[in-house]
């Protein structure tokens, strides 16, 4: 009984790859940017952390908008889904 746990003590582990761990954490390249460009459209608002409220854009960025004042709105995060559920 006590072979196995023997033989797993003295297989040498490998060691961890923290600099794979946090890029695999971190997302991808495009994960990061769609982030930044939210981030920057809440900080034009004004919006803070935990106040309900979300940027919602009036084009949405894969549609070709941008990240402009006129093209921004602050909206419950309900309201902000349910826009995002519909199909164009």
């Amino acid at each position: 009984m006590r072979i196995p746990i023997l033989k797993a003590v003295l297989e040498k582990e490998k060691a961890r790859d923290y600099k794979e761990e946090y890029r695999s954490y971190h997302g991808k390249p495009e994960q990061i940017k769609r982030r930044a460009q939210r981030n920057a459209a809440r900080r034009k608002l004004g919006l803070k952390r935990g106040d309900g409220k979300e940027a919602d854009h009036k084009v949405p960025l894969s549609h070709g908008g941008s990240n402009s004042k006129r093209n921004l709105r602050a909206v419950s995060r309900s309201t902000n889904r349910h826009k995002a559920d519909k199909k164009e």
